[in-house]
């Protein structure tokens, strides 16, 4: 057993190691941290592989043989999200034997979190598990390295405290909304993308008593099935830009590559609408508002970090 976890390891990029503006950079699309996986499970001195990519960490789960595996595995993310050793390295952390096991408990945990406790990070490892379980990359190792960081998670979600208050993602975004705008019922929202953190983020938007809600999809028919459940109205995405005018908020979270929403669209928004401020939130990564638009009058713009 203790040649085994000499070979455990984990290569991480987090908020703790890069700011925003580093952790877009090394951000993987769901092709690009399947197809690493697949890369690096391939090589010999490999025998079991995870690649976890969420909007705030990229981090790869290991059981190698050879003690320099490291430096091929540095590579290897470097070569796929482009960006340069120099860069990596300065940015990130390296882990081995019982730290690894630490550090997946305390990341499943929500422990490790930016915001202490919130939940949606125990789904993200659940589906990234099961994505390398099913793809054949994972073994007897990771394995129970993964199933024992969900019994942690749920003794620490069940005999502590840690998850009081629902945290999670949208509902720290719509409590910052509430707080600049105070009660959100008579504002209107639009919300960028129709995953899963914009169906929380919908979900805490109801909650609050918000009845004009609008989504907007690049698959537009995800955005209705979404507006359907929250009895709002779906808009569809080549069509936004036009209509900014008529909300209030907005919430964006889209996987797409680049800003979405740029300083111009806002600001020909901004002249039908002078009198009326614009709240945004970016949950995306990379970032889907154009970080410039903060520069406009009468224009918040708030990000992750």
């Amino acid at each position: 057993m203790s040649e085994v976890l000499q070979s455990l390891f984990v290569l991480g990029s987090t908020h703790h190691d890069a700011p925003l503006a580093v952790r877009e950079l090394m951000a993987l699309s769901a092709e690009q941290a399947a197809a690493l996986q697949k890369q690096l499970h391939a090589l010999t001195q490999i025998r079991e592989c995870l690649v976890l990519n969420t909007c705030n960490r990229v981090e790869i789960y290991g059981l190698a043989t050879d003690p320099q595996i490291d430096h091929t595995i540095r590579d290897s993310l470097c070569a796929c999200n482009g960006v340069s050793r120099e860069l990596l390295d300065a940015h990130s952390s390296w882990h081995t034997n019982l730290d690894v096991l630490q550090h997946a408990f305390e990341v499943s945990s929500g422990l490790d979190s930016q915001m202490v406790g919130e939940t949606d990070i125990l789904g993200q490892m659940k589906t990234a598990y099961a994505a390398a379980r099913n793809a054949r990359c994972t073994g007897t190792v990771l394995n129970r390295l993964f199933e024992k960081s969900f019994q942690a998670a749920k003794s620490a979600r069940t005999k502590t405290a840690i998850t009081r208050g629902q945290i999670s993602i949208g509902n720290v975004a719509v409590d910052l909304a509430s707080r600049i705008f105070g009660h959100l019922r008579d504002s209107r929202v639009l919300l960028l993308g129709s995953g899963d953190v914009a169906e929380k983020t919908a979900q805490a938007l109801n909650s609050r008593g918000v009845a004009d809600i609008t989504v907007s999809s690049r698959t537009f028919e995800n955005a209705h099935s979404l507006a359907h459940s929250l009895g709002g109205a779906a808009l569809e995405f080549d069509d936004f830009a036009a209509q900014l005018k008529r909300f209030d908020i907005v919430i964006s979270s889209t996987a797409a590559p680049a800003a979405v929403l740029n300083r111009r669209m806002l600001a020909a928004a901004l002249k039908q609408r002078p009198e009326r401020p614009f709240f945004l939130i970016d949950l995306a990564l990379p970032r889907n508002i154009e970080p410039s638009v903060d520069t406009l009058e009468n224009v918040y713009l708030y990000n992750l970090d």
